[in-house]
């Protein structure tokens, strides 16, 4: 039978400090950092990137309030979408520092982090090969955020434009200079395509149309008008 009552207040002996930090001490390793691998450090800079990706975070979270009135309004400092989003950003922050701080502490340490050149066991593919990847990957991250700085600045233009800040609309006809030489390359590229390969429709190309069908050619002893029969057989 259960009996539903008060739970009495534990309390503790003020006795038990002094033995609780012996049990701790005893326990406590007096460990190198080189054993341990603990830091505090400060959040690393914000990546251009990163700093991009949250303006549109934002700039998104705040058209779906703009644009719907049945959801409640918040502030993007209340907002728990965009905390979320920050948080993480906050994770990657801080094991960038962690990375950083460590590698330096252990090149203070005179411990390797790479290894050389000439180590024996090399990889499926060469450091060569590696590097032009990581290059092309480094090339493309800042096309990416080098376009994305360029559109903020149009529409920054156009708000400026609108609001009577300017007179003109000089700086659209810059952008369209720009796509004007991508058109004009896109296009030597299709015609070298077709000259060489790589150019037109591949997929379906044996298949019966309704012209290619329409054109048989009619020859042969075999072919027949439609409507007159051939000779009957002979048995012999």
């Amino acid at each position: 039978m259960n009996l539903m009552g008060m739970m009495s207040k534990i309390t503790f002996s003020s006795a038990w400090g002094p033995r609780i930090r012996t049990a701790i001490d005893a326990l406590k390793l007096d460990l190198p950092w080189i054993e341990r691998l603990d830091m505090v450090n400060d959040l690393a800079p914000l990546a251009p990137e990163l700093a991009v990706q949250l303006e549109k975070h934002e700039q998104k979270r705040a058209n779906q309030f703009k644009g719907n009135a049945k959801i409640p309004y918040i502030k993007p400092e209340d907002d728990p979408i965009l905390n979320d989003f920050k948080r993480e950003m906050l994770f990657h922050r801080q094991a960038q520092a962690a990375v950083r701080e460590g590698i330096k502490r252990l090149h203070d340490l005179g411990i390797t982090t790479k290894r050389p050149d000439d180590y024996f066991a090399e990889m499926a593919k060469t450091d060569d090969h590696m590097q032009k990847k990581k290059m092309g990957k480094m090339l493309a991250k800042q096309t990416r955020v080098q376009r994305e700085m360029d559109k903020k600045d149009m529409l920054d233009q156009l708000k400026k434009f609108r609001k009577g800040k300017l007179k003109n609309l000089d700086f659209l006809e810059d952008s369209k200079a720009a796509a004007g030489q991508k058109k004009k390359t896109d296009a030597k590229r299709k015609a070298r395509d077709k000259k060489f390969g790589f150019g037109g429709k591949k997929k379906g190309l044996k298949r019966n149309t309704r012209e290619s069908s329409g054109n048989i050619e009619k020859s042969g002893k075999n072919f027949r008008k439609p409507g007159k029969a051939g000779p009957p057989p002979q048995y012999f």
